[in-house]
């Protein structure tokens, strides 16, 4: 579903990605993992188109997005959750949910969004978006891009932060999120979380893919991670 390859970008004169190169096929969670600073949540933004120099191949349904402005590719069927979620603190939590435009056919509607998330159904014409505790935050900033008919969605950090229940409830979102068709790219620092949702987990450090774990060989690997991560 999207390939990437020598995918290098910049933000000014920092070179931050250095030739990544990894794939994601239809239905999977893949997760990416690695040390702060190592380029994951550029990479995010890459695919988004949202780095100001991009050089390489991106390609989403075979089709090259390199040179596609962020508008375009959001209108092929990619949304982002960003790490620092863009609440609107003056709209309510249904103003918020909507506020999104719909992209394309297939998305969520209110009620599905509403049994996937019952906090925000029980918040939602009454409390302004910053008002939310910070894990009803993150399930807003979720629920907000499933309205809109994108199927490929990019997570980062959705767990930074919250508390131990609330991670749970986000995992188990993501679950029944992959069973409704969707094909995420998760980044995470805790490989904790990641193993208990993700297919496949591509490890980066300087801007580069320097190993994939599959899930099920995560375990024979943790001296590896370790290493990896620096934990």
């Amino acid at each position: 579903m999207l390939e990437v390859k020598q995918l290098h970008s910049w933000y000014g004169e920092s070179h931050i990605l250095h030739g990544m190169e990894f794939v994601v096929n239809e239905g999977e969670v893949v997760t990416l993992l690695g040390r702060n600073g190592a380029g994951k949540t550029t990479t995010m933004k890459s695919i988004m188109g949202l780095v100001p120099r991009r050089e390489g191949s991106i390609k989403y349904k075979g089709a090259e997005t390199i040179n596609m402005a962020p508008n375009e590719i959001a209108k092929t069927g990619i949304a982002i959750c960003p790490e620092e979620r863009g609440i609107f603190s003056s709209l309510s939590v249904y103003e918020n949910l909507m506020l999104p435009p719909v992209i394309a056919p297939g998305g969520l509607d209110v009620n599905t969004i509403y049994n996937l998330f019952p906090n925000l159904k029980e918040r939602a014409g009454t409390a302004q978006g910053t008002k939310l505790s910070g894990g009803e935050q993150q399930m807003l900033a979720i629920a907000r891009i499933l309205r809109t008919g994108a199927k490929f969605l990019l997570f980062d950090e959705p767990t930074e932060g919250l508390a131990p229940v609330i991670v749970q409830q986000i995992g188990r979102t993501i679950g029944e999120i992959k069973r409704l068709g969707f094909t995420i790219i998760l980044v995470e620092q805790n490989f904790r979380f990641a193993a208990t949702v993700a297919d496949r987990h591509y490890v980066v450090e300087h801007g580069q893919v320097v190993d994939m774990i599959p899930n099920e060989q995560l375990e024979a690997n943790m001296d590896k991670l370790h290493e990896y991560l620096g934990v």
